[in-house]
Order: structure tokens, then C-alpha cells, then sequence
């Protein structure tokens, strides 16, 4: 009876410790989980978390390069990222006669790469704490790690924290953050 007891225990805990190591691969963000076997837009587009950030993709033409081969590492701010903008800005930049500045903005969010967040604490621990990063709409931004979490500074002075790191992608990585960066206007 005891033996028998011991081993469901220990059946439990196995499975207990697969389903959570299933969780680990599948994060959920805004609500639906993220599939690594899905590329970036086919995820974001399930997040209601990240509504805003699919209609500015969309606004600005990105869709088809966001599905494409990669990889991409995105820092994709959250609806509320999007509303701490002065009021009317999101509005402002969907519009068609805007579409420069949003894909100039979006596309700053976007490094060429699949920089997990190891990689990136490891970047800036060789550098004096802070690290460069390049991004394809020609922006830098400086990752800090600031007490194991990432943090990024834009280029108009803005500070963004990751708040959910390494959603795995196809086509590369998404770290969720709570601000939209900014380039140099």
C-alpha cells in the first residue's frame, strides 16, 4: 500500500513537472499561449495584450516581413504601452499620410537576430553594463540589466522594461515590454 502510494506520488510529480515544462515552451501572453512552432504576426495576433501593435504592423505594411524568415528578435510594447503616448498619437500614426513615421517607430523595436535575453544580459555584462543594440530601422537602443531584468533606453531618453522575456517564434523572438521606444525625432 505504501509502495503503491510512494509511486503515484512520484507519477504525479513526473507529470506535474512535464506540464509545466510544456507551459515553459508555450508562454502565454495577453491571455492565449505563444506557440514556438508560430511566427511572430500569427502569435500577436492572438494576444489581446498586443492589439494596438498588430494594427500599427498592419497600418504600416510590416505583416509580410514580420511572417518572413527572420530572425527577428521584437521588443512588442502592450496596449498599455501604446496608451501612455500622448493622447492621439496612436490614432496620428495609423493614419495612411503617417505611414513613415509608424514603420520608422515599429521597425525600431525590431533587432536583426534571435537575442534571447541570456544573450543580451551577456552583452551587456562584457560591455560595462550596458550594450548597443542595432535595430533594423536604424535606431540604437541601450539594454541594461538592471538586477536580472533587461531594460532598455531609447533613443529620445525613454525607458522600457522587458516584462515577459524569450516568447520563442519561428522566425525569432518576442520580449514584451511596457513602453513603445522611441527614435531621435
Amino acid at each position: 500500500m505504501i509502495r503503491t502510494t510512494i509511486r503515484i506520488v512520484a507519477i504525479a510529480a513526473a507529470l506535474s513537472a512535464g506540464s509545466s515544462l510544456a507551459y515553459a515552451k508555450n508562454p502565454v501572453v495577453g491571455g492565449a499561449p505563444m506557440y514556438a512552432t508560430k511566427n511572430i504576426v500569427e502569435n500577436a495576433v492572438n494576444s489581446k495584450d498586443h492589439t494596438t501593435l498588430v494594427a500599427a504592423v498592419k497600418a504600416g505594411g510590416l505583416v509580410d516581413t514580420l511572417e518572413g524568415k527572420g530572425p527577428f528578435t521584437v521588443f512588442a510594447p502592450t496596449n498599455e504601452a501604446f496608451n501612455k503616448l500622448p493622447p492621439g498619437t496612436v490614432q496620428t500614426l495609423l493614419k495612411p499620410e503617417n505611414k513613415a513615421q509608424l514603420v520608422k517607430i515599429l521597425t525600431c523595436h525590431v533587432v536583426a537576430g534571435d537575442e534571447m535575453a541570456s544573450a543580451i544580459k551577456k552583452m551587456t555584462m562584457g560591455n560595462g553594463g550596458e550594450y548597443d543594440l542595432k535595430t533594423v530601422g536604424g535606431c540604437t537602443i541601450k539594454a541594461m540589466d538592471k538586477g536580472g531584468k533587461i531594460t532598455l533606453t531609447d533613443e529620445a531618453g525613454g525607458i522600457a522594461h522587458v516584462t515577459i522575456a524569450d516568447v520563442k517564434q519561428s522566425n525569432g523572438v518576442i520580449h514584451v515590454i511596457d513602453k513603445v521606444l522611441l527614435p531621435k525625432m
